[in-house]
């Protein structure tokens, strides 16, 4: 038997991530011991609940590590949570794969221990900047962003590819996570009248933020999200009407044509009745790259574990991974990202084309001009 502990938020504001998580681990779990597990050992999960907080994932993995002689670790949900773990995974030289956390700094700090399956926060938007640049040719771009570290490096990275790509920012606001009333920064929108309003939101603020722009007739080109609380089912449940054509970057798509997507979409959706978002695709991976990197491992010590991680190089459901050092970057995957469009009440993948399961909807017609 093979035990392996994984820090999640599973109370508080990122609860749902946790879960999503977590459903994804163990579609993962329960897969890879019906085919005998790894090296013949069964693979057992026990999920420890960080609550969100960075000081509880760090003392979750000290404990792993230092009690439980874990020699390999991954998890986490939040950007803060994940550099947490990233420096006791340095410290203690034991390596870590960072599964969702995207800040850019988690791997531009030369660290030998740390690795990123998931795209940094600076690519998020390359698939919509791309979709941008291609179709709606904006001037003008108003930003809008948590106090995260998630949101801010999402707002300052958009900041940057909206400057290369010729646009003016007109606003760029921070707002504390859980406001309950965006209107005085959304009265600075509408009074700005940008061509895009982009915003870096977890689920319950991305929801509530695209209500109040119906509820305030804000009209603009295109409404967009920086992925995270716009690429989940909820914020469709949530925002209602007012999700209706709004686009979001994403990581990942349960109509994307990785293999053994498609498969890990249904399965997730039968057992709980909606498709995961990238988060769980995500997971699910990350276990499988744990299963490749032990399964190669000379031995299971954690610079042995390391090495294998190094030489990673498969595809998963959740796409291409293969850990570089590139850009800045150390141990770092890269990949495509993509677009969604919430059409008739539903996530559609829209760019870049060749990965589409619909036609995007543009332009987008005015407030008033919709049922």
């Amino acid at each position: 038997m093979l035990k392996l502990g994984i820090p999640l938020p599973l109370t508080g504001t990122n609860a749902k991530f946790g879960e999503i998580e977590k459903k994804s681990y163990e579609i993962a779990m329960q897969e890879i011991n019906a085919k005998g597990g790894i090296k013949g050992k069964k693979i057992v999960l026990e999920f420890e609940d960080s609550q969100g907080k960075p000081e509880v994932a760090r003392s979750i993995v000290e404990r792993l590590v230092d009690v439980k002689k874990q020699p390999v670790v991954f998890g986490e949900y939040s950007s803060s949570c994940s550099k947490a773990i990233a420096a006791v995974a340095e410290e203690r030289k034991v390596p870590y794969l960072v599964v969702t956390g995207a800040t850019d700094d988690i791997t531009q700090q030369r660290y030998k221990y740390v690795f990123r399956l998931n795209p940094t926060n600076a690519y998020y938007a390359t698939g919509l900047m791309s979709f941008l640049n291609t179709v709606v040719k904006p001037k003008t771009i108003a930003i809008l962003y948590e106090s995260s570290d998630f949101g801010t490096s999402g707002a300052e990275d958009m900041v940057h590819q909206a400057k290369k790509a010729g646009m003016q920012v007109l606003v760029k606001e921070q707002y504390e996570k859980g406001a309950v009333d965006f209107r005085p920064i959304l009265s600075k929108v509408k009074a700005a009248k940008p061509d895009v309003i982009y915003m870096v939101s977890y689920v319950m603020d991305a929801a509530l933020l695209m209500r109040q722009i119906k509820e305030l007739r804000i009209d603009s080109k295109l409404y967009a999200g920086g992925a995270a609380g716009f690429a989940i089912p909820e914020f469709i449940q949530n925002a209602k009407e007012a999700s209706e054509l709004v686009m979001t970057a994403t990581l990942w798509s349960p109509q994307i044509a990785y293999p053994g997507a498609k498969e890990f979409a249904e399965k997730y959706k039968k057992l709980y009745k909606d498709y995961p978002s990238y988060h769980g695709a995500e997971a699910y991976s990350a276990l499988y790259v744990i299963r490749d990197a032990l399964t190669r491992a000379k031995s299971w010590k954690p610079d042995d574990i390391r090495v294998a991680l190094r030489s990673t190089n498969m595809i998963t459901a959740f796409g291409p991974v293969r850990f570089q050092d590139k850009e800045g970057y150390t141990n770092q995957n890269f990949m495509d990202t993509l677009v969604m469009q919430v059409i008739k009440g539903k996530h559609e993948t829209i760019w870049p084309e060749k990965y589409a399961s619909a036609k995007y909807v543009y332009p987008i017609p005015k407030w008033r001009e919709r049922r």
